[in-house]
C-alpha cells in the first residue's frame, strides 16, 4: 500500500455550455443550440487566465461540438500546456445510446480534437459520469478508437448517475482489444459507514463551504493515499448567464446554486494545492 500522500493533484474542467448540461435536456433541445448565445469560450479563456496566474495544469475535457465553433480556443489550451481529452461530440449520455451511436459520436469528437491540434487524444470522459453496468461495452470501443484512459465513474448513489458498489480508485478494466487494455479513474469520493460521498468537484463544491470542501479533499489524501482530482465545467463561473425559466426546480437550484461565488472558491483551491493533467499524474505522461 502506498503510504505517501500525493503532492500533485488533477484539475479537470468539462468544456462545455451551460445549455448542453443533461439537467436542461427535456428544455432545450440540440436543435436550438444554434440559436444560443455560446458562452463557453469567453468562460474558458477565464479559466486559462486563473490556471496561468497560479502555474496550474488541468485536462480540459471537450465537446467536440464545442470544438468545432471555437478552433482557437481549443489551440490556446495545447498552447498553454494543457491536456486536451474527449467528452464526446453532443453532450449524450452514453447510457442514452447504443454502440454504433457511441462510436459514432466519441470517433467524430475524437478526429475534431486531434484535427485541430495535431497530437493524439488519449483521455475520455462521458458526459454525465453515464458509464454503468449497462453499457460496460463502452470500453471495448474506447480502446478501438485508441483512448487509454476514462474518467467517466461516479462511485455514488445519484438519480442522475453513479456507480456506488464500484471501485473508488484507479483501475485497470478488464476489457482488452488485440493486446490493449484502458484505465478507468473514478471521481473522488470520500467513505463512511459502508456510504460514499461525492468530494470531486461540481455541484457539491458549490453547495459546501470551502473549508468542509478542503477538509474532506485533506482528509482523502490523508487517508486513501491518492491523487486527489477534481471538476468542474466554464458555466460554473457565469453567473450572468440567461436563465432556463421553464427548467424543472431541482435542475434550476443545482445548476444555479452559488455560482456567484464558484470563480472565488475555485481560486482558493488553486492557491491550496498543486495541480497537474490526469495523463501527467495518472499516467506519467
Amino acid at each position: 500500500m502506498n503510504n505517501i500522500i500525493p503532492t500533485k493533484q488533477v484539475m479537470t474542467v468539462d468544456v462545455e455550455d451551460y445549455f448542453h448540461v443533461s439537467a436542461f435536456e427535456k428544455n432545450i433541445t440540440r436543435s436550438h443550440w444554434e440559436n444560443l448565445e455560446l458562452r463557453v469560450e469567453r468562460n474558458t479563456y477565464r479559466l486559462l487566465e486563473l490556471f496561468e496566474q497560479h502555474q496550474v495544469k488541468s485536462t480540459f475535457f471537450t465537446l467536440g461540438w464545442v470544438a468545432e465553433r471555437c478552433p482557437e480556443l481549443i489551440k490556446a489550451i495545447v498552447n498553454q500546456g494543457h491536456e486536451l481529452a474527449s467528452h464526446g461530440y453532443s453532450h449524450q449520455r452514453a447510457t442514452m445510446m447504443n454502440a454504433e451511436q457511441f462510436r459514432q459520436d466519441v470517433n467524430r469528437s475524437k478526429k475534431i480534437l486531434e484535427d485541430a491540434v495535431g497530437q493524439a487524444i488519449i483521455g475520455y470522459r462521458a458526459p454525465s459520469f453515464s458509464i454503468d453496468e449497462s453499457n460496460t461495452w463502452v470500453y471495448n470501443i474506447l480502446i478501438e478508437l485508441g483512448f487509454e484512459y476514462s474518467s467517466s465513474t461516479y462511485p455514488i448513489t445519484h438519480d442522475l448517475y453513479g456507480v456506488p458498489d464500484w471501485p473508488r480508485f484507479m483501475h485497470q478494466r478488464s476489457e482488452e482489444v488485440d493486446g490493449k487494455g484502458i484505465i478507468e479513474i473514478p471521481v473522488p469520493t470520500s467513505r463512511k459507514n459502508k456510504q460514499n460521498t461525492g468530494i470531486g468537484g461540481g455541484g457539491y463544491f458549490r453547495l459546501y463551504p470551502y473549508w468542509l470542501s478542503k477538509k474532506r479533499i485533506d482528509a482523502y489524501l490523508t487517508v486513501e493515499k491518492q491523487p486527489y482530482s477534481f471538476y468542474f465545467h466554464p458555466w460554473e463561473i457565469d453567473p450572468q448567464q440567461p436563465k432556463v425559466k421553464d427548467a424543472p426546480i431541482k435542475s434550476k437550484l443545482r445548476h444555479y446554486l452559488n455560482l456567484s461565488r464558484m470563480e472565488g472558491k475555485v481560486v482558493r483551491l488553486l492557491e491550496d494545492y498543486q495541480w497537474d493533467t490526469m495523463k501527467s499524474v495518472y499516467l506519467g505522461k
